[in-house]
């Protein structure tokens, strides 16, 4: 099956534009694709702020020095895996 030409972007937010609007399979034959490992990306991050109680921020300071990591990070993890948790209930 002869696939569509994808159109040349002047803009990231043009090419944005055009793929929410458009269906990929017309473009680009998904059978052929491979995985591709980007070992050099970096996660885009935020910054945000959150107000916790001191006792909870104390007792995740502790957790964290007995696991030898920085608080933050150990924060993170744990919100990672109850999203991941609470996504495989709503599939």
């Amino acid at each position: 099956m002869r696939k569509n030409k994808i159109p040349k972007f002047r803009t990231e937010e043009e090419e944005r534009n055009f793929w929410s609007s458009h269906d990929s399979t017309e473009y680009i034959n998904w059978s052929k694709a491979k995985d591709v490992t980007l070992s050099n990306l970096k996660p885009s991050v935020r910054s945000i702020s959150i107000r916790l109680p001191e006792i909870m921020v104390e007792e995740l300071k502790l957790l964290a020095h007995k696991k030898d990591v920085p608080y933050q990070s150990l924060m993170k993890i744990y919100i990672s895996e109850k999203m991941k948790e609470e996504l495989q209930k709503v599939k």
